[in-house]
């Protein structure tokens, strides 16, 4: 694996691809900056060898071209305050104001290139596009994980013109290294905890996983998916019920290939999808009509416990309930303070996934984790076992 350590960029121009896609509020400020913190390493990198960096990354969906919510120019301030320097910015990423821009730079600058996502031939992945923008820099640096299973032109296509002058990013390094020690060198016993609102979204890495770890945690909307499937009554849960007969065999597969699949036991029940509902504790598979499960309880608490202490690397992802709202945040907090207390033992815990990302930062709990994942979609499809265009660009 290249990384940034292998290379001196003094004197030389590096384009870096970060992954800025951060959360802006109505007035357009940052109100999560830890993508952009994540960057700044690999920025400070190129910097304190003397180099020259050149930062471009999408924000958001723009659909119709330029759009001002969109800008990345609502991030340089905050950029600059973070590297204590004034980073400069243009308002386009290919084309003559661009290139006067990168001309102009000197040893030790930062400039920060428009969102690519104005131009659609960004995510068309295309070729003169991407040779476009790597006209701008001596050396391409990938350093968006996020974004490493698109084959965009700034993420992949852009590598097959800088020749051997391509590495990964700090960010891009760590993410791969972490997520090998789930996939390939985890120690044993290893635990999955799938959560979510569907089994659906979670069955291909629910099925890869199989032959990787020794028991997988299933928790959130989708366990009331196994409980029906298994005869149970769910009330008003969150079911799938086309997706009924998968759940069975998913279990069967489970029992056949040796792996522990555990589904929660009891439910905090909701007579309403709302903070303030009345409550009600029941088996899983014994929520009375009009009630809908909204959390794991008790039984199942200590039961997962036992599973994330007993495990030596724990891979989490996906919350064990509506953890946004107070009332049915305690199923997916007793969880991450298992994950903490397994990790302050000795294992190694990995965090990836919007959802359960948001729910250590929620819980002031991202310290006490070994590693947390920035990339959800690139996790994923990492763990199940994909190429990842991004990374597979790099490598080759």
């Amino acid at each position: 694996m290249k990384t940034i350590d292998d290379l001196n960029f003094k004197g030389k121009k590096a384009l870096v691809r970060v992954d800025f896609n951060v959360p802006l509020n109505e007035n357009l400020q940052i109100t999560d900056d830890t993508r952009i913190t994540a960057a700044l390493p690999t920025i400070k990198k190129i910097l304190d060898d003397g180099g020259r960096v050149i930062l471009m990354s999408h924000l958001g969906r723009p659909e119709q071209g330029a759009e001002d919510k969109f800008s990345l120019k609502h991030l340089t301030h905050h950029l600059s305050e973070k590297l204590g320097l004034s980073v400069k910015f243009v308002a386009d990423c290919v084309g003559a104001q661009v290139a006067s821009e990168v001309e102009q730079l000197n040893d030790g600058d930062v400039l920060l290139l428009e969102n690519l996502r104005f131009y659609k031939e960004e995510k068309s992945g295309d070729s003169s596009f991407a040779e476009e923008l790597s006209k701008w820099a001596d050396v391409y640096v990938n350093d968006a994980f996020g974004t490493a299973h698109r084959a965009h032109a700034s993420t992949a296509v852009i590598a097959d013109f800088m020749g051997e002058n391509k590495c990964f990013g700090y960010v891009m390094a760590n993410e791969i290294t972490n997520l090998e020690k789930v996939v390939n060198e985890g120690e044993r016993p290893i635990a999955a905890i799938m959560g979510g609102a569907k089994v659906s979204s979670k069955i291909t890495i629910i099925n890869k996983l199989m032959d990787k770890v020794d028991k997988i945690i299933i928790g959130g909307g989708m366990s009331y998916t196994f409980a029906k499937a298994m005869g149970g009554q769910v009330g008003a849960s969150l079911v799938e019920d086309d997706k009924l007969d998968l759940a069975l065999s998913l279990i069967a597969e489970a029992k056949e290939k040796g792996v522990e699949l555990l589904i929660p036991v009891d439910s905090l029940n909701a007579d309403a999808f709302s903070n303030d509902a009345n409550t009600s504790v029941s088996d899983i598979d014994k929520v009375e009509e009009g009630w809908m499960g909204l959390d794991i309880s008790d039984k199942t608490k200590a039961l997962y416990r036992e599973a994330i202490l007993s495990s030596k690397t724990i891979l989490w992802n996906g919350p064990m309930g509506v953890f946004e709202m107070d009332t049915f945040a305690e199923g997916t907090k007793f969880v991450a303070q298992a994950i903490a207390d397994a990790t302050a033992q000795g294992s190694f815990s990995l965090v990836g996934g919007g959802d359960s990302v948001a729910a250590v930062k929620k819980f002031n709990m991202e310290t006490q984790v070994s590693y947390v994942s920035t990339g959800g979609g690139a996790m994923l499809e990492y763990l199940e076992g994909k190429e990842l265009p991004g990374v597979k660009a790099i490598n080759n």
